[in-house]
């Protein structure tokens, strides 16, 4: 299994602490920082401006996180939806403008989808109108930006609903993130398959993986080999894999990332 190059998630001022590691050898960026209002409304020039300067001379692949508090692309109301598109609109010139290739939004599946879509006459077609009629114009507008939207996971429990909400939109303007921790979390919590499976279900869809451990019993963003996820098998899933997806550390401590990484290198995961 030949050993994978991985990057890491930070915000622009966080960036200086990890450049040689980063710029050196041209590592994949996930920029935070244009995910609440205030980042993508009164502090969106300055979010842009110190993003520029702390990606000079950067060649690698980069993203962003896109928003995600209090939206959700599958949301019920129908006055409200356009306000999300909006701010999915917002992130995404802050993608373009900063250079960004990709940007991560927040899936829409959750357990109460997996336990009641047969419940219910048109339960999926129901829920995919809504999410088609909030996302459209972002897909839309991505594909001429030529950037991609990437679905992560976070409470999913079956993989396969939100590939098939992926792939109804028919561009690769959107495609499949995967959280290893969200997805190792859902197993417990509710049942959902092991991590390597999401990779697996992802199939060449998977453009975008965040990295993270955990103890099974809350969203932790620990170093890996901190937790629980069995790494050699959620590689061995990502070699298998011909779509060479970002792969970034998303760790709540930044200071972990070295943690991190060494963990991975000495097993001969990442280079």
């Amino acid at each position: 299994m030949t050993p994978l190059k991985i990057g890491a998630c930070l915000a622009p001022h966080e960036i200086a602490d990890h450049r040689a590691w980063l710029f050196d050898d041209a590592r994949d960026i996930e920029l935070q920082g244009f995910s609440t209002h205030k980042d993508l409304t009164t502090e969106f020039e300055d979010r842009i401006s110190a993003a520029k300067e702390a990606l000079h001379g950067f060649e690698g692949r980069l993203g962003i996180h896109g928003p995600y508090e209090g939206l959700d692309m599958d949301n019920k109301d129908p006055e409200l939806r356009p306000l999300i598109t909006a701010r999915y609109l917002k992130a995404l010139e802050a993608a373009e403008r900063v250079g960004a290739r990709q940007m991560v939004l927040h899936s829409p599946f959750n357990r109460w989808y997996a336990w009641n879509r047969l419940n219910k006459p048109n339960y999926w077609e129901t829920k995919l109108a809504r999410i088609h009629d909030v996302m459209l114009p972002v897909v839309k507008a991505a594909e001429t930006a030529g950037i991609t939207l990437v679905i992560e996971n976070i409470v999913d429990v079956d993989p396969a609903s939100r590939r098939a909400m992926v792939d109804s939109f028919d561009t690769d303007a959107i495609a499949l993130s995967i959280d290893t921790g969200h997805a190792h979390l859902a197993r417990r919590m509710s049942g959902a398959p092991p991590v390597d499976y999401f990779v697996r279900d992802a199939g060449d869809q998977l453009r975008h993986v965040h990295l993270q451990d955990l103890d099974g019993h809350a969203d932790r963003h620990w170093a890996p080999g901190e937790g629980e996820i069995h790494w050699q098998e959620v590689f061995r899933a990502l070699s298998e894999c011909a779509s060479d997806p970002h792969l970034v550390l998303e760790l709540r401590r930044k200071s972990d990332i070295p943690q991190g990484f060494a963990y991975l290198k000495s097993l001969g995961l990442v280079e």
